[in-house]
């Protein structure tokens, strides 16, 4: 992407939310496969979108917790790629989390769990803020000039 005047495209836009959420869930499916695949017999889509199974009280609650941190690291990098604008990373991290709330909404109610909010809103945070950074030192990195130009 150049880093000129913004044009507006909604396609595009949308693409990057797609593909965020995709690769968000596709990090958090591979990290509770590695995390949850030892202490439950069968993995669902329970541990996605129930807000019941992010508990302190039990290892597996515990090992979800772990692969949601996790996933929101990742998520932050991803946003380096997809998006490539720190002034964007706020909007696109809301948004990968405000589609997360409303498909656990959907799929197990709202989320009543203090446990729930305190885990989405710190993956929140801490992906907008990392992607932020992240983004920001990849924009002040200096462009490298033409060694042939320079001879001239």
């Amino acid at each position: 992407m150049f880093y000129g005047k913004a044009l507006w495209d909604p396609w595009l836009i949308v693409a990057q939310i797609v593909c965020l959420q995709c690769s968000y869930y596709l990090t958090l499916g591979i990290f509770m496969m590695v995390f949850l695949g030892v202490w439950v017999p069968r993995l669902s889509l329970v541990y996605f979108f129930d807000y019941a199974t992010l508990t302190l009280s039990t290892v597996s609650g515990l090992c979800a917790i772990a692969s949601f941190f996790l996933s929101s690291l990742a998520g932050a990098v991803y946003m380096v790629f997809l998006v490539e604008r720190a002034r964007k990373c706020l909007d696109f991290s809301a948004t990968l989390y405000i589609i997360h709330l409303l498909l656990c909404i959907m799929y197990g109610g709202w989320p009543s769990s203090i446990t729930w909010w305190a885990v989405n809103g710190t993956g929140l945070g801490v992906t907008a803020l990392l992607a932020e950074y992240l983004c920001f030192k990849r924009e002040q990195r200096e462009i490298p000039r033409d060694r042939y130009r320079e001879s001239v």
